[in-house]
């Protein structure tokens, strides 16, 4: 296990700190209200309104801001276990797939439960030196615990070498 996953848990429990990073680094995820609601190493959840940033012209959620937002509850778990690695670990996106099962109309919580399998997969990619990838699930519930929709990321992950 990282002992550093804990460091980065906290950074992105905090309020401030968080939201700064994503006004900086992932503007369109900030103005559309996308917040981590609540992360451990082993899962995350994460929320989406609907208001009229987020908005598409059907009166639902766009779809576009419910990718952000799933793809953000497994990315952050992934960004934990990558935390200040030693090698360090680079991290990327290789494929989406997505089904929507309802309209999105109020806030959506997405949830991913793969913060122990992201973590097997890192490690695998540090004791190897080969590149790993997985694929993992996050699902969009409304506040009647409906499933809005399912979205698979797959993540490659690939330690880098040291330089001397």
């Amino acid at each position: 296990m990282n002992e550093r996953s804990e460091d980065f848990i906290r950074l992105i429990r905090h309020p401030v700190k968080f939201r700064v990073f994503l006004f900086m680094k992932l503007p369109s995820a900030f103005f559309a209200g996308v917040r981590v609601k609540e992360i451990d190493q082993t899962k995350c959840l994460v929320k989406i309104p609907y208001k009229w940033f987020s908005q598409n012209p059907f009166r639902s959620t766009y779809f576009a801001c419910l990718s952000m937002a799933a793809e953000m509850s497994t990315g952050v778990l992934a960004m934990a276990h990558v935390y200040k690695r030693q090698p360090a670990v680079s991290m990327l996106v290789v494929k989406v797939e997505s089904e929507y099962h309802k309209k999105a109309t109020g806030i959506t919580i997405f949830t991913c439960n793969s913060g122990n399998e992201i973590r097997q997969a890192v490690e695998e990619a540090i004791e190897t030196g080969v590149g790993t990838s997985i694929r993992v699930l996050s699902t969009g519930r409304n506040n009647q615990g409906e499933t809005v929709s399912e979205f698979w990321i797959t993540w490659s992950f690939k330690a880098k070498k040291f330089t001397v």
